[in-house]
């Protein structure tokens, strides 16, 4: 598929999104069932090879940047389970803790996680999700993180309801003081138990949810970053390394890499580093409209897509960013502070 055709498929789906109309399908119904059937199976190999246990990384992090009378910045991480963090056995593992950690690196101040994200769970879920990350209006996160749309996609949810959903839960957030980055949804293509000729209908399914992920988004004021192949060519190269023992969640060294990948973003959001935001030629940045900025971003992992104050005669642009990855701290991780 083409990049316009990408971007006009993203488009609809959007659209459809915003004005309420009927699921646009990803591809056919009988390739979709399909599809259903090997992940299942799929399914079947994860539950063989890891525990549905997620640790427990709430806390603060960065408590050596404790200032008096200064509060901490406050992440929320929702979405599934790749936002929880399963697959990995430790918390500082997560990529909740590693982006807080992160986060407070960059920052030079203590950092406050918050994890409400579900295992499973849809983009439905984040009304629930949401409303939980607000309910104390005296502790509205700084920035949120969502991670969404793999369960969308093998459970085939429309995509005009996932983005209606997801676009819902940006609204709220930012409505309520937060920003808010979306990691869109991943490369299903890249998952080693789902056999050919499969993964190509995987895959252009999670590219298309992606693009579409994104409009909704940056029209509400996120931003968002590919996780396409779950940030970077690593995870095709070397999916016995960047995944974990299930084959299909990431590894401890997998979310180390997709939270390089999204922590700049984080720090862009919350203008923590001194960076021009007009676009780098030398690395294909430029300011798109907003469907071609959402079709190439999903197509290539670890690629930022915000709004840009333009506005063409196709309506609102975007400014499409390769931010450079940033390392993140190797001790810090561990060492949060349970929340009281």
């Amino acid at each position: 598929m083409t990049g316009m055709s990408r971007a006009r498929v993203a488009r609809r789906i959007a659209a459809g999104a915003a004005y309420g109309g009927g699921g646009i399908g990803l591809a056919g119904a009988a390739a979709m069932g399909l599809l259903l059937a090997e992940v299942q199976l799929a399914r079947r190999h994860v539950a063989n090879g890891s525990t549905p246990h997620v640790p427990n990384a709430e806390g603060r992090y960065g408590h050596g940047y404790d200032t008096p009378g200064e509060p901490p910045l406050r992440l929320t991480m929702l979405g599934d389970s790749t936002a929880a963090g399963q697959g990995v056995h430790r918390a500082g593992q997560t990529p909740g803790a590693l982006l807080a950690s992160g986060l407070a690196a960059v920052a030079e101040r203590p950092v406050e996680l918050r994890n409400v994200a579900l295992p499973g769970a849809r983009s439905d879920d984040l009304d629930r999700q949401v409303s939980l990350a607000l309910a104390d209006g005296s502790r509205v996160p700084d920035i949120c993180v969502i991670m969404i749309g793999a369960n969308d996609v093998t459970h085939r949810v429309p995509p005009t309801r996932s983005v209606r959903c997801l676009a819902a839960a940006v609204r709220r957030l930012r409505t309520a003081g937060a920003e808010v980055v979306v990691g869109t949804c991943p490369d299903l293509g890249t998952i080693e138990p789902v056999q050919q000729p499969l993964r190509w209908l995987a895959r252009r399914a999670s590219r298309q949810l992606a693009a579409a992920q994104t409009i909704g988004v940056v029209e509400q004021g996120g931003r968002t970053v590919s996780l396409g192949d779950l940030l970077g060519p690593e995870f095709a190269e070397n999916p016995r390394e960047l995944f974990g023992p299930d084959h299909y969640h990431p590894s401890a060294e997998g979310y180390a890499t997709a939270a390089m990948a999204v922590l700049p973003t984080l720090c862009a959001a919350l203008g923590l580093w001194p960076e021009e935001e007009r676009p780098d030629v030398t690395r294909r940045e430029g300011f798109l409209p907003v469907a071609k900025a959402a079709a190439e971003a999903a197509s290539e992992a670890g690629t930022e897509v915000t709004a840009a104050m333009t506005t063409g005669p196709r309506g609102p642009w975007a400014l499409l960013k390769r931010r450079r990855r940033r390392r993140l701290p190797v001790s810090e991780p561990e060492a949060a502070t349970p929340s009281g």
